[in-house]
């Protein structure tokens, strides 16, 4: 057996198995770890996003303050006036299967300095990409707004259009407003200004997706094919060893049968 599995066909295949084996396992490993990603993911979602609001200067004391992981999405609540001259629309955001804008507003907060982004909700596109969609504006004077804390993009790299960004970039948004944006942004929930009335706004986010996605039925997938290829070889050379020893009769190849059609044709 040792004999046969040594032959330079059979190492080249044990070779191609071994290989196959292990970055079917690093696939595996790689599945698995999305799967825990999104499993985090989901915990922190469930623990912040339905409970209480708190004032925002409870999660981030300054403006400069990093939003911690486990904050995420933690409801808060805040009192100031809009940077009405400094909204930015969000381009090529999808919303229930269409794309539009998310539009982006800076508070600028009452309770001390810095300005908050608050991103109001999701507009469509306007009749071509010339045009500008309608905006629901935002209130002037003093507003209070409640909802999700959420840490901003990375920046695409893209040339920079008037009024417009390619994703929610901190950095990005401070630079066009002039203002010291807080180090994370909130997706609206609710506003109320002192006269009591429902300000007009873009569509509000949905809710957080918590799902699991397939990321262990892949995970378990790729694991239990990795040793296919070494078993398969093996299964192999033994038949091959036996056949050599004797202890397996080669099976025949088989015959063609002959139709009563052929006999006649002959």
């Amino acid at each position: 057996m040792i004999r046969t599995l040594t032959t330079p066909g059979r190492l080249l295949a044990l070779l191609l198995a071994t290989v196959f084996a292990v970055v079917a396992v690093l696939l595996g490993n790689w599945q698995w770890s999305r799967h825990q990603d999104r499993v985090d993911n989901r915990e922190v979602v469930e623990s912040n996003y339905g409970a209480p609001a708190v004032p925002v200067g409870a999660v981030l004391p300054t403006p400069d303050a990093p939003l911690a992981e486990q904050d995420r999405w933690t409801t808060v609540e805040a009192t100031g006036r809009y940077a009405v001259q400094d909204q930015l629309l969000v381009r090529n955001r999808p919303y229930r299967g269409v794309y539009g804008y998310e539009v982006l507003v800076p508070l600028v907060l009452d309770s001390g300095p810095g300005a908050l982004l608050v991103n109001r909700g999701w507009v469509p596109n306007a009749r071509d990409a010339a045009t500008l969609p309608e905006v629901p504006p935002a209130p002037t004077g003093e507003v209070s707004v409640s909802g999700w804390l959420r840490t901003g993009e990375a920046d695409l790299d893209r040339d920079p259009i008037p009024g417009q960004l390619s994703s929610i970039n901190l950095d990005e948004a401070g630079a066009r407003s002039g203002l010291e944006l807080y180090d994370a942004y909130l997706v609206l929930e609710s506003e109320t200004v002192p006269s009591g009335a429902t300000p007009d706004r873009p569509a509000p986010a949905d809710p957080p997706d918590t799902g699991l996605g397939s990321h262990l039925a892949y995970a378990l997938q790729w694991w239990l094919t990795a040793p296919l290829g070494l078993v398969l070889v093996l299964v192999m050379a033994r038949r091959e060893h036996r056949e050599a020893m004797g202890l397996e009769t080669v099976r025949p190849g088989r015959t063609k049968r002959t139709r009563i059609w052929d006999e006649e044709d002959e």
